[in-house]
């Protein structure tokens, strides 16, 4: 591992790439601490302090929202914007056109995602501005100031956007990913505190403290492994003579992931499952009051709804992300087929099979997954410290592919990277 340290410092490309990396993280937490002018931080305070939804999202932002600082709103817009873009790829002929156009396709969905973002940025900006004046969090209430707040949350949302995308082009790439994984890493010396100031007032033993650090060793290994976890279909192509030249006549595999959706289906399920939760909190309706009684979180119907929802989403994401025709099809015209399968429909017959089955393994991962906070609280007794859901999954796939770049820049020059 040193050794592998010590030779990232003398590839200059790549010492540049993590310096420039850094200078942007430094920015992006500097502006966590830039407030939005004319809000009540000691209101947006008791509104953390009142339940768990807050609390999640401030994870995701690094901390950046319970301080309602410009960069509250993260990336999130951003990766709103990506995902309807992804999902309507898949529906609208002439996305699914540039998608197939290589890189000036991509340039082009690109510049739609960045309209898309400032424009859900500011929705969701204005929505929230709106609610704080609801909430008597305003110093003052009249809606200029209402639009002034939702016009500096937008720009703040839209310099993280350009910083993620400086990272991608001149750091060490996966941009939008690393300052998501910055915000999350960000917390954790918060929790470790947490869990020393309940030993110093007895809350807790140390006998609970090692249990908490088991289950999280053991759930990072887990989670990598399954991360990590392929399903290799083998494929044999064809020998083609083409002129003089003979081509194909070699083995090799689909790799079919496991965790194909990512953490995609628990975003999804916690936007719906928290959507009736969040009205309460700004509505004074007695039938939405009452509904998000039953689905606060931690809940055993909440539980049972939200493992649902995501395996459901799993399918649902999985099934629009991979195009198994065309994937027998493109086989099919390059000479491959997989063993003891004809080509074409029998070979997207057997992938789609094969591709639910593991996708079945995948769902109940994610499920457990999600639900693991409630479990480790429960069994530990440490409350107030998330750990697992969603920022486990991010955390360790944003770790796991910048390794991997990483690990492709050092191996390109001669040497030994991190993988053994």
């Amino acid at each position: 591992m040193l050794e592998s340290l010590s030779n990232i410092l003398k590839i200059t490309e790549l010492r540049n790439k993590i310096i420039y990396t850094l200078m942007m993280f430094i920015i992006f937490r500097l502006g966590i601490h830039i407030p939005v002018p004319g809000v009540d931080a000691s209101v947006i305070e008791s509104l953390f302090n009142s339940g768990s939804l807050f609390g999640l999202l401030d994870l995701f932002a690094g901390g950046a929202l319970s301080k309602f600082s410009v960069f509250a709103m993260s990336i999130t817009p951003y990766i709103n914007a990506s995902i309807i873009m992804q999902l309507l790829t898949a529906v609208i002929p002439q996305l699914e056109a540039w998608s197939k156009d290589g890189e000036d396709g991509r340039k082009k969905i690109a510049k739609v995602t960045r309209y898309g973002t400032v424009t859900l940025g500011f929705i969701q900006a204005f929505g929230m501005a709106y609610a704080l004046r609801a909430s008597q969090a305003l110093i003052n209430n009249d809606m200029l100031n209402v639009f002034m707040i939702a016009i500096i949350l937008t720009a703040g949302t839209c310099l993280l956007m350009w910083i993620g995308e400086q990272i991608t082009a001149h750091g060490i790439g996966n941009g939008i990913s690393l300052i998501i994984f910055a915000g999350i890493v960000a917390r954790f010396p918060d929790g470790i505190s947490t869990i020393y100031q309940y030993l110093q007032t007895g809350t807790i033993n140390v006998f609970q403290c090692i249990l908490f650090a088991l289950i999280a060793v053991a759930m990072i290994v887990v989670v990598v492994a399954v991360t990590q976890g392929q399903r290799r279909i083998p494929i044999q192509y064809a020998k083609r003579v083409v002129g003089r030249k003979m081509y194909g006549g070699h083995s090799t595999f689909l790799p079919l992931k496991v965790n194909q959706a990512g953490v995609i289906p628990i975003i999804f399920a916690s936007s719906v499952i928290m959507f009736p939760v969040t009205l309460a909190q700004f509505m004074q309706v007695q039938w939405i009051k009452d509904l998000s009684q039953y689905l606060t979180w931690g809940t055993p119907l909440q539980t049972f709804i939200y493992a649902i929802l995501i395996m459901g989403f799993t399918y649902f994401y999985t099934a629009i992300s991979i195009n198994i025709p065309d994937m027998a099809d493109n086989m099919k015209k390059y000479g491959g087929f997989i063993p003891g399968i004809r080509p074409g429909k029998p070979t997207a017959d057997y992938v789609d099979r094969v591709m639910t089955r593991i996708t079945l393994a995948g769902a109940l991962f994610l499920a457990f997954v999600a639900i693991l906070p409630n479990a480790i609280g429960y069994l530990t007794g440490i409350q107030g410290v998330y750990f697992g859901g969603t920022a486990l999954l991010i955390v360790v796939g944003v770790a796991l592919d910048t390794m991997q770049q990483i690990e492709s820049l050092m191996v390109t020059r001669n040497y030994k990277g991190f993988v053994k």
